[in-house]
């Protein structure tokens, strides 16, 4: 084997979570390695950010470049559900902070995230596959493949898995855990949309509730050059096997009046895609020497956005507790990384439960919202799910229990 040069961290996946981890690491004198299996543009899902995420761009030093990007402009999310429709603006949050995001195309946006980490320093080995890991002495050692199939050791102090669905180090390690959801099924696509209905809103992301299946939704993310990403989410069982996915999607689509005029015009020119099982979970978060960033983690469902955010805040506390680590400083990966990450995604998970059961739903189509408590809710939607002075956040499931309650007295 030929030995490339061996570095501090190594970081696998130059997508959000690894760009972000990348640059904060360089951003304090660090040497980092990122090993990307794949050559950026690339199409990938999780296009409506949350405005959480800009704080964590800040941090990394990247806004300015993802502001000038020309990406679209979100400042909320609707919801829309038969004759129901209410939407949430992200600058009416309880949480203090950035308020309002971008809706990107994800080949363009983690291109443009790895660029900058690139920029800043960081040393990214395009189309290089990890195939084998070892952990057992002193430093990590990566047996990594090229695309002509040669084989390089790597060596590094700590290694951050950030292979988001391709979950290197949990197939490698056997970390892999059950998530606990059922095993549901999205469909989706970019599409020229040709949207021309004047009540539409480009600047917020559209989730519909099927009209006779309250558990099965769509989601419709406009973009700044005419195009829109639209998919459609539901247990297995809900489709038609052996059915052409595109066929299935437009047939979905057509069968919610509201979404079917404001599509009506739409051009379905790309490839329709599907993700089967994509909620996962791990054993642990972290091993000697390694840890996990956002999907190779842990991803529970696309229904808030939550993923890109989720990844994020891991890179944020990752990169945190290495330095500390680093310099010799005490650290306790539960106490440090593990246990903080998961107060948020826990919460994240106490709102996509109520979303499946429709509980939540009662909650948002409510006629009569309280503006305070919406402002609540309203921050967790815009990804501020770490913040335990929101009562929805510190206490989300027995907040959230007695809200449906009232709700559904008042109903």
């Amino acid at each position: 084997m030929d030995k490339p040069p061996q570095s501090k961290v190594i970081i696998i996946g130059a997508g959000p979570s690894g760009s972000i981890a990348g640059a904060l690491l360089r951003k304090k004198g660090y040497p980092v390695i990122i090993l990307e299996r794949q050559r950026f543009p690339r199409f990938s899902i999780g296009e409506s950010l949350l405005p959480q995420c800009m704080e964590f761009i800040k941090e990394a030093g990247m806004l300015d470049a993802v502001v000038d990007a020309g990406f679209q402009f979100k400042n909320g999310a609707a919801f829309a559900f038969g004759e129901h429709y209410t939407e949430f603006d992200f600058e009416d949050k309880f949480t203090p902070g950035i308020g309002t995001t971008f809706q990107v195309q994800r080949g363009r946006f983690d291109a443009l995230l790895a660029d900058e980490a690139a920029r800043m320093g960081v040393d990214i080995h395009w189309e290089m596959e990890v195939k084998a890991v070892d952990f057992s002495g002193p430093r990590a050692h990566l047996t990594v493949a090229d695309t002509d199939g040669r084989l390089y050791d790597y060596a590094a102090d700590f290694v951050l898995d950030a292979s988001g669905f391709g979950r290197i180090l949990p197939r490698l390690l056997d970390l892999e855990s059950p998530s606990g959801f059922p095993v549901r099924q999205a469909l989706f696509g970019h599409i020229e949309d040709r949207i021309d209905d004047p009540a539409f809103d480009r600047n917020k992301i559209r989730i519909t509730v099927h009209p006779e299946h309250p558990d099965v939704w769509f989601w419709l993310i406009p973009f700044s050059n005419g195009r829109s990403s639209v998919g459609v989410v539901a247990e297995r069982a809900f489709y038609a096997p052996g059915e052409d996915y595109g066929a299935q999607l437009q047939a979905l689509i057509r069968q919610d009046a509201g979404l079917g005029r404001i599509l009506k015009n739409a051009v379905f020119d790309d490839r329709i895609n599907t993700l089967v099982g994509y909620s996962a979970n791990v054993k642990s978060l972290y091993g000697k020497g390694y840890a996990l960033l956002g999907n190779a983690g842990e991803f529970l469902d696309p229904i808030f956005s939550s993923g890109v955010t989720i990844a994020m805040k891991s890179a944020m506390l990752t990169t945190a507790a290495l330095d500390r680590q680093f310099k010799g400083e005490p650290v306790d990966w539960e106490q440090d990384y593990a246990r903080p990450l998961k107060r948020g995604v826990d919460t994240f998970r106490v709102f996509v439960d109520a979303w499946y059961d429709g509980r939540f739903q009662d909650v948002i189509f409510h006629p009569n919202q309280q503006p305070g408590i919406k402002a609540m809710i309203c921050s967790i939607l815009a990804g501020y799910a770490w913040d335990e002075n929101n009562p929805y956040v510190k206490n989300a499931c027995s907040r959230l229990d007695t809200l449906v309650e009232l709700c559904r007295d008042d109903s």
